[in-house]
C-alpha cells in the first residue's frame, strides 16, 4: 500500500505530545508506516566525543507514526484525510487535487 503521506508535505500533528503542531515531513518510512518531521518528536542524545564531534547533548529527530498526522490541504488550509481522484492524492474537505502539478 502506497503512503499518502510524502516528503516535503506540510502536516498536522493529531496525538502526542506535540498535539496541533504543523510542520514538515523531511523523510518517509512507507515499511514502517512513519515520516520524520521538523520540530516534531525530537529526543535528546548522549553523544561520545569522536574525532569529529565534541561530544555532548545533541537533538534527534524521530519517526512518527501515519496515524497520528493528517495532510495540510495547501488550498483550503485545513488538515484532512486523503482521497484518490482520478489517481492523484485529493482532500476530502474541498475536493481539490493536491499534487496533480508536481
Amino acid at each position: 500500500m502506497q503512503p499518502k503521506i510524502k516528503k516535503g508535505d506540510t502536516v498536522f500533528v493529531q496525538c502526542g505530545k506535540d498535539k496541533g503542531k504543523r510542520s514538515k515531513v523531511i523523510k518517509v518510512f512507507p515499511k514502517k508506516s512513519a515520516a520524520i518531521v521538523e520540530k516534531v518528536s525530537v529526543a535528546k542524545k548522549h553523544q561520545k566525543p569522536t574525532r569529529d564531534f565534541p561530544g555532548g547533548i545533541i537533538d534527534k529527530l524521530m519517526p512518527v507514526s501515519f496515524a497520528k498526522l493528517l495532510v495540510v490541504c495547501p488550498h483550503c488550509d485545513k488538515p484532512s484525510r486523503m482521497a484518490k481522484k482520478d489517481g492523484f492524492r485529493a482532500c476530502k474537505k474541498c475536493g481539490e487535487i493536491i499534487d496533480k502539478g508536481k
